[in-house]
């Protein structure tokens, strides 16, 4: 079957992967890969412009990579590599950053945003991540970017920075990126208020035993106003419920709203419930990476293949690059 066009997307490594990580894209990526030509790279370079430290840089590229592997993605079918094993994604940014004002790169919320959150850190490649972003995308000729609404306006300024190369030296060398938009759900953590992540320490790892998973979700936050057993609850505000509609089966989910609107049923027992569909909706994905953690450098082998075959469409667009830009 004909696919539908290239789509790129990239991730930084933040070693193993949790719910939220896979709601939210892990489970996206795996999909796409029925109708498109997927490259899916694990962004080492921009990790750089937030850790103080690369001890476990590669460490948690490998566990990201697993966690890729055992919940679908094929290597046979999708490209996946490591952004530093391509180096001409340094060139192409290097070439980018000349056509790119400075004071649109400190205009951009993000940005804005990353100065409030490391007031101490503001680093050159912070200033430049969304010229790196760019490079990433339009390296490999990608027509897709699959992102939530919220993160649109990046790829439009990926599209404004291709449209300036474009324009400065007179060629179609580089294409502009389309959005698709997809449905990123912002994944409440076990706290019932903030996003799910490693940060805040309220997340739920996929590869952690089911007791571990039994441990975590038995202090995920309900109903805040539910104080006893039977008092009446509201599903609607329950985090855990928001995540049984997803790993239930319909008429448990029909049951548990039902039950906890009249206190027929407790919050322990509802999370219990939730942690019994999530693991079992989780075994095939943690036998798998089991399988695959036992084939020793399977791992390495994959990403070593993957970058040589992003490095083939690599060459070959910044061949066009520098014909078009009359480099010596």
């Amino acid at each position: 079957m004909a696919k539908k066009g290239r789509v790129f997307s990239g991730a930084r490594p933040t070693g193993k992967q949790h719910l939220g990580n896979y709601l939210g894209a892990i489970k996206n990526y795996v999909a796409l890969q029925n109708d498109y030509e997927c490259v899916y790279c694990i962004v080492d370079v921009h990790a750089l412009t937030t850790v103080e430290t690369t001890q476990d840089l590669k460490q948690n590229t490998i566990e990201m990579a697993l966690d890729w592997l055992a919940a679908g993605i094929r290597p046979e079918d999708s490209i996946l590599f490591v952004q530093s094993h391509v180096k001409e994604v340094m060139e192409l940014h290097t070439y980018l950053s000349m056509v790119t004002q400075f004071g649109k790169l400190t205009d951009l919320p993000t940005f804005k945003e990353k100065v409030r959150q490391q007031p101490d850190n503001i680093n050159y490649g912070l200033v430049g991540y969304p010229v790196l972003m760019t490079a990433d995308i339009v390296l490999y000729k990608s027509d897709i970017v699959p992102v939530g609404i919220d993160q649109a306006p990046h790829i439009e300024f990926a599209r404004e920075i291709v449209r300036s190369f474009n324009y400065r030296y007179n060629t179609k060398a580089l294409v502009e990126p389309q959005v698709k938009h997809t449905e990123i759900l912002k994944v409440v953590g076990i706290d019932g208020k903030d996003k799910m992540g490693k940060s805040l320490n309220n997340h739920i790892e996929l590869a952690v035993t089911a007791e571990e998973t039994v441990k975590r979700v038995r202090e995920m936050v309900t109903d805040p106003a539910r104080q006893r057993k039977t008092d009446p609850g509201n599903p609607d505000v329950c985090n855990v419920f928001t995540m049984h509609k997803i790993f239930s089966p319909q008429e448990e989910i029909d049951m548990i709203n039902t039950e906890c609107r009249k206190a027929g049923i407790g919050c322990v027992d509802c999370k219990l419930r939730f942690a019994s569909n999530l693991n079992k909706n989780l075994e095939p994905f943690r036998a798998k990476r089991a399988e695959l953690e036992s084939k020793t450098d399977y791992v390495n082998d994959v990403l070593i293949d993957g970058a040589k075959r992003a490095r083939t469409i690599a060459e070959k667009t910044m061949a066009e690059v520098r014909e078009a830009m009359k480099m010596p």
